[in-house]
Formats: C-alpha cells, sequence, structure tokens
C-alpha cells in the first residue's frame, strides 16, 4: 500500500484527460506553479460560486507563473455542460483545464475522498515547478475556498522558495513583525553569535529581514481583496424574486 502524499514528496506521475486535452502530471507544468483543486461535484451552487472565484482571477495566478487545474468525479461531457451553463447564465468563461474523473481513480490516488464518501473534498496541491508538493489542503465539501488567500499562499511559498526564509502569521501583515520575514534559526553557536549581529532579532532564535517591497505590497493586495466583497465586471444576477401578495 503506497504511502500517502506528503508535502515535500514528488507528485505522481500520471496522465489525465481534461477539457483542454490529455495532461501529462507534473510533466507538463515543469517551469511552472500547478494549483490543482477538487470539487465534489459539477452543477453543485458552491462548486459553481468557487470556479466563477478561479477564473476571475486567473489572471493573478498567471501573474504568479502558477496554472490552475480542476478535478471532480465528473465526465468531460458534464465538465464541458456545466462550463456553458457558467457562461450562459453569469457571463464568466472557465479558462483553466478540468479533469474528468468519472471511476475516482486520480481522486484515489491523491487521496482527496472523505471517509466513506464517493464525492471528492475540495482538495488542494499547490506543486512547485519542479514538480515537489509544497502545500497540501483540505476544506469541506459544505464550505467555500477563499481564493485570494490560496494567492496569498502561494505568494508567501514563492518568497520563502527565493529568500532562503520563513512568513509569519498573517505576513505580510503580522502583528508583531509586519511585513518582514524569518532567518532561518542558526544551527551552530557561532551563526547564533552572527545572527544577532547581522539581524534585528528578539533572541538568537528569532531574528527577521526585509522582503522587497513589490512582494509585499503583491501578497497584501491579496489580504486586502479576501476581507472585501469583490465587483465581478459583466457578471449576470438572476431577478430578484417577486413576492406573491396573498
Amino acid at each position: 500500500m503506497s504511502l500517502p502524499l506528503q508535502i515535500g514528496s514528488k507528485f505522481p506521475e500520471m496522465v489525465v484527460l481534461t477539457t483542454h486535452g490529455p495532461k501529462k502530471l507534473p510533466d507538463d507544468y515543469k517551469g511552472k506553479w500547478l494549483v490543482l483543486f477538487s470539487h465534489p461535484a459539477d452543477f453543485t451552487p458552491v462548486c459553481t460560486t468557487e470556479f466563477i472565484g478561479f477564473a476571475v482571477r486567473y489572471e493573478d495566478f498567471k501573474k504568479l507563473n502558477a496554472e490552475l487545474l480542476g478535478l471532480s468525479v465528473d465526465s468531460t461531457f458534464s465538465h464541458i455542460k456545466w462550463i456553458e451553463w457558467i457562461k450562459e447564465k453569469f457571463g464568466i468563461s472557465i479558462p483553466f483545464p478540468i479533469i474528468a474523473d468519472p471511476t475516482g481513480e486520480v481522486a484515489k490516488k491523491l487521496n482527496m475522498f472523505p471517509l466513506g464518501g464517493t464525492h471528492t473534498v475540495r482538495a488542494v496541491f499547490i506543486v512547485d515547478p519542479e514538480g515537489i508538493i509544497r502545500a497540501i489542503l483540505y476544506y469541506p465539501q459544505e464550505v467555500g475556498r477563499n481564493i485570494d488567500e490560496l494567492l496569498r499562499l502561494l505568494k508567501a511559498l514563492q518568497v520563502s522558495s527565493r529568500y532562503g526564509v520563513a512568513l509569519p502569521a498573517n505576513w505580510p501583515n503580522n502583528g508583531i513583525i509586519g511585513e518582514k520575514a524569518i532567518v532561518p534559526p542558526a544551527s551552530t553557536i557561532d551563526q547564533a553569535k552572527e545572527r544577532v549581529q547581522k539581524y534585528t532579532c528578539f533572541d538568537w532564535w528569532f531574528c527577521v529581514t526585509e522582503v522587497p517591497k513589490e512582494d509585499v505590497e503583491e501578497a497584501r493586495k491579496y489580504l486586502q481583496r479576501a476581507a472585501t466583497i469583490p465587483q465581478i465586471t459583466g457578471l449576470k444576477r438572476p431577478e430578484p424574486v417577486k413576492k406573491l401578495e396573498i
């Protein structure tokens, strides 16, 4: 029995069928970040709101050198019709591919089923340009994801990788160190002495450093948007229900 996928493990190699044709994972995304997310089923309300949310933020993911890839235990025919329905009802085009997995084989490999369930939970895998899993998140079927928080997480992973730092809670709006990053702790006595001379430190094991302003502002934008109601251009809305007079 294979071990469950973990952060730091290589994303399993597989060929999947999508609405954009077959994809070889993770090879077809080499050199890019991949955000693979599952949803319980097509033609369901929460999933529809999520797909619109991902579509609206698609260009933000592209700017971060990332591609989106959806998945559910539905057929390609169902995915295509659902995409058409979203376009017709809401005026929103879904620009990213969706994996067809009617037998659930891909979902099983990625451990996306809840205990005793037949529909996938809202799993998220963030895979780096070398095909290494950097983050795994699970949301229940009843609660939709915050797309801007996923963007913030992706940006934080990129900052961490680029500068070799760790990021605090709510970065870049942390209540203690603000937008700064945390320097990895020293592993020798000499390093501990160097840390307090080179960085701003609360102690030798808790030192901080600056992050380039452009990275901070980009991440802060996601946090700010997550706290507001987005204004989606061109979104069609249903007519208000007329109350019956009794």
